[in-house]
């Protein structure tokens, strides 16, 4: 009643139930019907098909018997090894599980019949990311690694940190596959000498510092090693080198622990390697985190903020919102931007761009990802307005720009304000994305949309802005000591028609880098900019020195070093100390 779902095509489980009962007939999918369409759109599967249901196959059919396990999903011939390694981690998380399988005590649920029905065909599910199925099941945010390509093989700090990492998702609910890269087609689903299969994916069913030693002494010496148990999809063929199921290392650990493990000698598509191995054997990782926003929670909680997009074509510059990535530096802030707001000294944030799973239209010669991704600029501290030029802005962090479903990016910012804009890597690259934006406060993330100051009914009488200034105060030199007994703490204030910003201060220096920008859409041109440098005191901050900026359009837009001066009637007296600074002015207010 008061689930977010939305029933698909309109059809409501319990209404249809209900009316098959009342006209006493067996339910028939007009939306997914017994045919050949909804196995194939090319390739018509082996042998015979021969449509039944649940009853004709067993006498008493029922989703789970005694419980569920990750045993109970075996892969049959679709290949879609991925969908059923998702499958097997949901399965380890009951809460999980009874979400995407409402009413499963009243239901023989077909699950995948309800995936290939969402992707257009059985067929549409070959080929796919186990991170992906798992987001659409719990909407959770996935973050794809590379082992081989960040080596942590060789790394062993590197290897540490992930195993600390995992280990945290994975006791905080979280779901981890993985799976080897091919290099060629036809290494796909290829058995290894090692008993590892190229080209499939594995769920990963525990994360566990394994305890070494016998008896009473193991728990007194607290020895342990970092391992990670794996499912084959197929329910057979596992690893069988140090730490498989027959190996002599079991030897290493007492009774109880393997007890605690769940140790089984057969040939069930489960084992264990020892986390080390793990890094070196398989090259990809999905890792999907249910991410805490709960207000009630004794784990870091985060505030999330959601939008739904489009990438869109238009011909004005200004309402284009498909330029493509920083390669194409004419289009490139003709995309989506969204502002937020790091009020902490330095913040994590977590950014997870996603796109329309597009399944449905692969009978079409279609379906496949769009390459997307996306930049973090710091822009001006108080800019409200979309970013039409880059002048002083940084860029602070870059996607990787990849074709598919998700791409998920942890970065630690510096108190400021962002503008996060994704983009497609080519322009006119038009669908619909979802940006996920997580930080330790709210951030206040929204979008951007108007590019200046909106003309108001009474614009004529307050008057509109002529020209807009962007000052970039970069640092300071040679400051004059304020405290005696303790240290020096500058900070920026910019005066422009009334209003002002002020920078974060630095500690303990004279010889800040603030690093610190603002904009101004000016109605009085003619009326100067002030830089002030102020001493944070616990007592009365200090002047430390100020410059005046004429703002005109026709000053230097180079980077500039000025004397400080004092402040008032002695304004025209110099003070200890330098100021470096650069500032634009033009008439054109969609020019910055």
């Amino acid at each position: 009643m008061f689930s977010s779902a939305v029933p698909y095509k309109n059809q409501h489980y319990s209404e249809l139930k209900k009316a098959c009962i009342k006209d006493k007939k067996l339910f028939e999918d007009s939306e997914f019907p017994a045919i050949n369409s909804s196995l194939f759109f090319r390739r018509s599967p082996p042998g015979r098909v021969e449509w039944k249901r649940p009853g004709e196959i067993s006498k008493s059919p029922h989703l789970f018997v005694e419980g569920i396990s990750a045993h109970d999903l075996n892969q049959g011939s679709v290949g879609n090894c991925w969908f059923v390694a998702a499958c097997s981690c949901l399965a380890l998380k009951e809460n999980l599980w009874k979400k995407v399988i409402p009413d499963w005590k009243e239901q023989d649920a077909l699950l995948e019949k309800a995936y290939a029905k969402l992707a257009g065909c059985y067929e549409s599910l070959e080929g796919g990311s186990t991170g992906d199925a798992v987001v659409d099941f719990t909407g959770a945010v996935a973050e794809a690694i590379d082992l081989e390509a960040e080596a942590f093989h060789s790394d062993q700090k590197k290897q540490d940190e992930l195993f600390t990492d995992l280990l945290k998702v994975y006791d905080r609910g979280g779901l981890i596959s993985c799976s080897i890269k091919v290099s060629h087609t036809h290494e796909i689903e290829l058995k290894m000498g090692n008993g590892l299969v190229k080209g499939h994916a594995y769920s990963v069913t525990a994360v566990k510092n394994v305890r070494l030693g016998h008896g009473l002494l193991a728990y007194f010496k607290n020895e342990t090693i970092p391992m990670i148990r794996m499912r084959n999809p197929w329910g057979k063929t596992e690893w069988n080198g140090a730490w498989s199921d027959t190996s002599e290392e079991w030897s290493k650990v007492g009774d109880t622990e393997r007890g605690n493990l769940g140790i089984t000698v057969a040939d069930d598509g489960e084992f264990w390697m020892v986390f080390s191995d793990w890094c070196k054997y398989f090259t990809d990782v999905d890792v999907c985190r249910l991410i805490n926003t709960s207000v009630i929670s004794i784990h870091k909680r985060w505030h999330e903020v959601v939008h739904f997009g489009s990438w869109t074509k238009n011909a004005d510059p200004l309402l284009n919102r498909c330029g493509g990535c920083y390669n194409h530096k004419l289009t490139f802030l003709q995309n989506p931007q969204y502002l937020f707001d790091v009020t902490k000294e330095v913040d994590q944030v977590l950014l997870s761009l996603q796109q329309k799973d597009m399944k449905i239209n692969r009978k079409y010669g279609q379906g496949e990802n769009q390459t997307v991704g996306f930049s973090i600029i710091k822009v001006e501290t108080n800019r409200k307005y979309r970013l039409h030029d880059i002048v002083t802005q940084q860029f602070v962090a870059t996607s990787t720009y990849i074709n598919a479903r998700t791409v998920f990016m942890r970065v630690n910012l510096q108190q400021g304000r962002y503008i996060v804009m994704p983009t497609s890597f080519k322009p006119l690259t038009l669908t619909d994305y979802m940006l996920r934006l997580f930080t330790d406060v709210d951030s206040g993330c929204r979008e951007l949309m108007d590019d200046k100051p909106k003309v108001r009914c009474w614009s004529s009488f307050v008057g509109y802005p002529q020209v807009v200034s962007h000052i970039y105060v970069h640092a300071a030199q040679g400051l004059e000591n304020q405290d005696k007994t303790g240290g020096n703490y500058p900070y920026v204030i910019i005066y422009c028609e009334g209003k002002s910003v002020e920078s974060p201060v630095k500690k303990d220096t004279l010889e800040p880098e603030f690093a610190f920008s603002a904009v101004f859409y000016r109605k009085h041109p003619r009326k100067p900019i002030t830089v002030q440098i102020w001493n944070s005191n616990a007592v009365k901050d200090q002047f430390m020195g100020q410059v005046m900026l004429t703002g005109s359009v026709k000053d230097t837009t180079e980077a500039q070093v000025l004397r400080l001066r004092k402040q008032g009637s002695q304004m025209a007296e110099e003070m200890p100390g330098y100021i470096s600074l650069k500032i634009v002015t033009v008439t054109q207010l969609t020019a910055i």
